[in-house]
């Protein structure tokens, strides 16, 4: 037994009436609907004369249309005697010797049924029972899925483990029906009086357990896609990222329960909805931020922001000495932006501090030899009437100034003026600040 090719295309209402039967899919169909039984014509909206036709047989020569985008499977006392994935119009036959059992429209499902055909397949004469059952060959959309707990997993950016409550959609295809049908849907749905499979049904347990191989497979797949290089290893790219995700819980969802290679299903793509993170996960992201915020050009931006919030406290306070305890440190903040500039810029790594220290380890010998106090012996000379402690003393201990050094001068009100110029050059203040400091560097206020 098998089909024969009638028509291609729509097919009108009128063939209805003219065929013994004539078998189409139920109306009012839910998008989430996998699998469901061809109706016959005459009970399907009013359409049709032929009322009367046996249940459960489908008559010899009947006519059968698949639409675009569905398959049709039709089994007798409960085993697959054919299959048809090409859109058109069939003629049912149980004679004819070019009757075929497969048509596969050289489409999407081609490449797999073949083998899963030559597998299952069952050759047998009309008997009892004869069902068409359709199966949905598009992307199923609106498959839900969420957690009620954290899910944890390790993430390569921060460097830790983090949890979330996390809830999405993802869209599903069968891309082997046979396969799909005879390793794990229940007989329920292909038998007699069969039911609409739906993945959206609660009171479906095969779509339930399906649920639950998604929820328990999503910490696997954030952990696949943020310790891939090739997605950045952020997190905060997956929700627009919904192709890339897909690849991710797909490839989990293969690797735990084999629903490619043993259900025929893969998943097609995944849409994030929301992603709560626990409370410590954000202290992690809290502080991954501001090393973001501080790394670059941003983090000398920060500070040349810091430095001008500074000098506009010092100008508020008044006084002439803020301002000349501001520009004796801008110096040292100066030589800290140019650090910031040099480490954003390409080649090996040095030390801008380099020079100073090497000016520092050990000071130079002070002018002129002072004679020792009297009552003293000289600096550097073990004391009379007492053994030497330790080491000689060869100089003065490093990290104190020499002895005799007079106190660094405050800068005079022309260096003063001409670093609060530089400071108005590079934008860190406003020409109001600039003439305020002018007045009193130059003791005017």
């Amino acid at each position: 037994m098998g089909f024969i090719k009638a028509f291609t295309g729509a097919v009108g209402g009128m063939l209805a009436d003219q065929w013994v039967d004539f078998l189409q899919p139920p109306a009012n169909l839910p998008p989430t609907a996998a699998l469901f039984p061809a109706v016959p014509a005459g009970t399907n909206a009013g359409r049709g004369s032929n009322t009367k036709g046996s249940e459960h047989i489908i008559t010899n020569g009947s006519k059968i249309v698949v639409p675009e985008g569905y398959g049709l499977l039709t089994f007798q006392e409960g085993q697959l005697t054919g299959f048809i994935a090409e859109p058109g119009g069939f003629i049912y036959s149980t004679d004819d010797p070019q009757s075929q059992s497969v048509f596969t429209g050289g489409g999407i499902v081609a490449s797999t049924i073949t083998q899963s055909w030559e597998r299952f397949k069952y050759g047998g004469r009309p008997g009892a029972q004869q069902i068409a059952i359709y199966v949905n060959l598009k992307e199923i959309p609106n498959n839900r899925f969420g957690t009620q707990s954290e899910i944890y997993w390790d993430d390569a950016y921060l460097g830790a483990q983090v949890g979330a409550i996390t809830r999405g959609t993802y869209t599903l295809r069968i891309v082997d029906p046979i396969l799909f049908v005879k390793q794990f849907v229940p007989g329920a749905y292909y038998g007699a009086d069969a039911k609409i499979f739906d993945f959206t049904d609660l009171d479906n347990d095969a779509a339930a357990q399906l649920f639950n191989e998604v929820v328990s497979s999503l910490a696997p797949a954030f952990s696949n896609y943020t310790n891939d290089p090739a997605k950045g290893n952020r997190m905060a790219r997956i929700q627009g990222d919904s192709l890339g995700f897909a690849q991710s819980l797909s490839a989990a969802v293969e690797q735990g329960y084999q629903w490619a290679s043993q259900r025929g299903l893969v998943i097609e793509s995944v849409a994030i909805q929301s992603i709560e993170y626990d409370e410590d996960t954000r202290a992690l992201l809290s502080d991954a931020k501001k090393a973001d915020a501080l790394s670059g050009s941003r983090g000398q931006s920060f500070l040349q922001q810091s430095m001008a919030r500074g000098f506009e406290a010092a100008g508020e306070s008044g006084g002439g000495g803020n301002m000349a305890m501001l520009g004796m440190g801008m110096q040292s903040a100066g030589g800290a932006v140019n650090f910031q500039q040099q480490g954003n810029q390409p080649g090996p790594y040095q030390n801008p501090f380099q020079g100073q220290q090497q000016g520092q380890q050990g000071y130079p010998p002070q002018q002129g030899d002072y004679p020792p106090q009297q009552g003293y012996p000289p600096q550097g000379q073990p004391q009379q009437g007492y053994p030497p402690q330790g080491y000689p003393q060869q100089g003065p201990p490093q990290g104190y100034p020499p002895q005799g050094q007079p106190p660094q001068a405050a800068p005079s009100p022309a260096d003063q003026l001409a670093q609060f110029k530089q400071m108005l050059d590079q934008g860190l203040i406003t020409e109001d600040d600039y003439e305020a400091a002018k007045r009193r560097a130059l003791g005017l206020d």
